[in-house]
């Protein structure tokens, strides 16, 4: 765990993930770069992750470990999902994970999380990680999302303060994440399976150019999705559960 937090606060931003890729060979390993606004953020596959102003979570972790690319990084959103979850615990909510990497509670969805690599012309500056979590809202906000979406406040039903919740995550990513970059997934697999929304279920998972569908048997010791159907059992690396 870092004994000292660097952060950089900012009150407005089209995105913390794309502030911090441009700012990236400025900014030490472990930096932390948040906003109280974000106008531009953006989810996996390019969704747009909708604002919901000031008293929500708008954050990004700068992370250049030796500038070195290290081979557990593709889990990275996965651990960041454990840690989320562990957070969100200590408000009295059963949070569950969704492969990869949503985070949900009473199946609606409260966060969002993309990981970036920023990339040299012939070197590895090192990974954005960015997390947008729903912290405070009104149940009419969410009439604008075509998906389940919830906020913390409303799961808990008392208000949550946002830089007490900052903190609480930034403190719990760090504590283990030394131990993450050594071992990878295997260090938070257990505690993965325990909170999985998915697994047993009957699933169709959208791909790059195609769907496939089949029930869902576990994770792999990598954080693949294991998916069997039409007699055949597939190992998925990347796609969305729908």
């Amino acid at each position: 765990m870092r004994d000292e937090l660097r952060e950089i606060n900012l009150e407005s931003v089209n995105s913390t993930n794309r502030w911090a890729k441009e700012h990236i060979s400025e900014l030490n390993d472990g930096t932390v770069v948040s906003a109280k606004t974000q106008t531009a953020g953006r989810g996996r596959l390019n969704r747009n992750w909708v604002n919901l102003g000031e008293g929500n979570l708008f954050l990004s972790f700068v992370l250049k470990p030796d500038m070195k690319y290290s081979k557990n990084f593709p889990n990275i959103t996965q651990y960041l999902s454990v840690v989320l979850a562990r957070v969100l615990e200590n408000y009295n909510v059963k949070p569950q994970i969704k492969w990869p990497n949503d985070v949900l509670i009473n199946g609606k969805k409260i966060a969002g999380i993309l990981a970036e690599t920023s990339m040299g012309q012939n070197s590895f500056n090192g990974i954005v990680l960015g997390i947008g979590v729903n912290l405070n809202a009104r149940r009419e906000d969410f009439n604008k999302i075509d998906k389940p979406a919830t906020a913390l406040n409303l799961e808990s039903i008392i208000p949550v303060d946002t830089e007490n919740f900052k903190q609480e995550l930034c403190e719990e990513f760090f504590r283990s994440y030394d131990e993450f970059l050594e071992k990878g997934f295997s260090c938070i697999m257990d505690e993965y399976i325990t909170r999985a929304s998915f697994v047993n279920k009957e699933l169709t998972v959208a791909l790059v150019a195609s769907e496939v569908k089949g029930v869902a048997k576990g994770v792999t010791e990598h954080g693949e999705l294991i998916l069997v159907g039409d007699n055949q059992e597939l190992t998925l690396n990347i796609g969305d559960i729908l």
